[in-house]
């Protein structure tokens, strides 16, 4: 059985991750930061539901993804909402120049992409997660997983430029 105390220091150690895949749903890093916190929040009260045998991070995940269906949802009833611009937030961070510049282009055209391709394209390709594991995530098929990659992958060549190739 995990202690608290263990389920806190875990939980701690999959802040950065918990973070890409919030800004990924969100599109907005005040909208990400406030999703983790409360998700973080949520977690804390329910540990004693999470299941050891289970890896953490996709428990997490889940709670995040809930979390902000019902924010959309809340939303879609107050209206008005905005969101940040991906070009103008400094989640991608290099210490070259160019390579800045490279990763703030695929970020924005990552961000761009619709929805429904960039969650699975960020949790296969950001986080490593197997295909299975991201249709268990986002309750979709492991088919409908890899149809939606393979079209956000397509769309990133596309709109990056014929000579450019984006490796994922």
């Amino acid at each position: 059985m995990t202690t608290p105390d263990q389920f806190k220091t875990e939980m701690i150690g999959l802040l950065p991750r918990l973070r890409r895949f919030a800004l990924s749903l969100t599109r907005s890093v005040p909208d990400a930061d406030d999703l983790v916190q409360d998700a973080c929040a949520a977690a804390l009260q329910k540990w004693h539901h999470y299941d050891p045998g289970q890896p953490l991070d996709r428990w997490m995940f889940r709670i995040i993804r809930n979390l902000w269906i019902s924010e959309i949802r809340k939303r879609q009833i107050r209206q008005g909402q905005g969101h940040i611009a991906a070009e103008e937030a400094v989640e991608l961070q290099t210490a070259d120049a160019d390579d800045a510049v490279a990763a703030r282009q695929v970020q924005g055209k990552v961000s761009a992409l619709p929805a429904e391709l960039s969650r699975p394209l960020m949790l296969v390709c950001a986080e490593g997660y197997s295909y299975q594991e991201v249709s268990e995530l986002l309750d979709i098929p492991v088919g409908t997983v890899m149809s939606r990659i393979h079209r956000a992958r397509k769309l990133l060549v596309s709109t990056l430029g014929q000579g450019e190739r984006v490796t994922t």
